[in-house]
């Protein structure tokens, strides 16, 4: 039952997070209103589900985790495959509600795409691991806001440039919002947060020792 509970809170806080990129997207203003939003709801779901599942929201994040030694690594398939039904069925609910999928004419270049996905997600995951799971850094009260500006800061910088999923969920549910260049790319990007979440795991074994202490 305790596992449940936690793959439900990844689900919601997976679910709020798409649904608030694709109404942004479909539905809000122009200019910086999608990066403040889609940074605010993470860190929001963050505090809300924090303490239960750990809030991660992404599978990226949950692969680093289990690297860290944060997350037991038969909990990695089940957190991812609750994320992504989440961010598909929040993908799903904007389609419905867009009456179709959103098109768009944006063009990536694919280095483009592979150097920002990997370098802001690594800055999340990074983040993650040492706010929210370090020692030292232990019930602290600013970790939410942390993580959500980590995103909110990635969308502003390379958003136009890439997905700004640093997410696998969040760009898989490029398939379902039906963005055709997002489908071109998706899969990539999904292999380049997995990449990064598993790099910013090692390089905080190596940064913060303070579990060899």
């Amino acid at each position: 039952m305790d596992n449940l509970r936690k793959y439900l809170v990844e689900f919601i806080g997976t679910f709020f997070l798409v649904f608030t990129i694709g109404a942004t997207i479909a539905f809000g203003g122009e200019g910086v209103i999608a990066p403040l939003a889609i940074g605010f709801v993470l860190m929001v779901m963050v505090y809300a589900g924090g303490y239960i599942s750990g809030g991660h929201y992404n599978p990226a994040v949950s692969l680093a985790a289990v690297v860290r030694g944060a997350l037991d690594a038969k909990q990695w398939l089940p957190y991812a495959i609750f994320q992504v039904l989440g961010g598909i069925a929040a993908a799903s609910l904007i389609v419905w509600m867009a009456g179709g999928v959103m098109e768009s004419s944006a063009v990536f270049k694919l280095s483009h795409v592979i150097i920002a996905e990997f370098l802001f997600t690594f800055a999340l995951c990074y983040v993650v691991l040492l706010t929210a799971t370090s020692k030292r850094t232990e019930g602290n009260s600013y970790y939410g806001l942390a993580i959500g500006s980590t995103v909110m800061a990635g969308a502003f910088a390379v958003g136009g440039i890439c997905l700004g999923a640093f997410n696998p969920a969040v760009a898989l549910s490029a398939f379902v919002l039906g963005a055709t260049c997002c489908c071109k790319i998706a899969w990539i990007t999904v292999i380049v947060n997995l990449v990064a979440g598993l790099c910013a795991g090692l390089v905080f074994k190596f940064v913060d020792k303070t579990d060899a202490e």
